[in-house]
């Protein structure tokens, strides 16, 4: 087996891997006083977006969102089927997309610190995510964008807490397994080592 093909069997693996755990997390839900509960499918978006950077994660995300149109109960809820794609949460799917690659470019811009690890989740994983969800929702639901946009605000506590958990996964796993970010410099000198 030559390099290369290792490199891209190494890489399909990890594209595998993290879908899997976004499908995973989103049978996750955690009831919040007030009635809003938090599904734990965008922590596994962050987590694509800091561990595989930002031309690997989207390619997690779109196996995710090709099971989903296939049919495949793979997101929040156990919804899956082409209807996802023109509901008012598409705008959200397609932000997971821009929102990784975002993620992906924060993290990479610099060396890794836990604040460039939270500054990355918080912009690409909420602020990214919500540019694309918020006035597609608007559009879909016929609500206007302010009220949608207000209604929205109600998911930012549980998003926060998805930053901090991210955070603190991606701090851990970084000391403890380097190798699992093997597309940036110092996971490939740490993975020949």
């Amino acid at each position: 087996m030559t390099a290369s093909t290792r490199d891209f069997s190494a890489t399909l693996g990890r594209v595998a891997v993290f879908a899997a755990l976004i499908i995973v997390l989103g049978t996750v839900v955690v009831p919040l006083p007030g009635g809003v509960p938090i599904t734990g499918q965008t922590l596994g978006v962050m987590l694509a977006g800091l561990v595989l950077g930002p031309r690997v994660a989207p390619w997690s995300i779109a196996l995710v969102l090709a099971l989903a149109a296939v049919g495949l109960p793979v997101l929040a809820g156990g919804r899956g089927g082409l209807g996802v794609f023109v509901g008012p949460t598409v705008g959200y799917l397609i932000g997971w997309i821009a929102g990784v690659v975002v993620i992906g470019l924060l993290m990479r811009t610099g060396g890794f610190t836990w604040w460039r690890c939270a500054v990355a989740a918080l912009v690409g994983g909420v602020l990214v995510v919500y540019a694309f969800g918020i006035p597609v929702q608007a559009l879909v639901t016929g609500v206007p964008l302010d009220l949608t946009t207000l209604s929205s605000l109600a998911f930012l506590p549980g998003d926060l807490i998805k930053v901090t958990a991210a955070t603190l996964i991606v701090v851990t796993l970084r000391r403890a397994y380097p190798r699992a970010f093997a597309d940036s410099r110092r996971g490939r000198e740490l993975a020949t080592a």
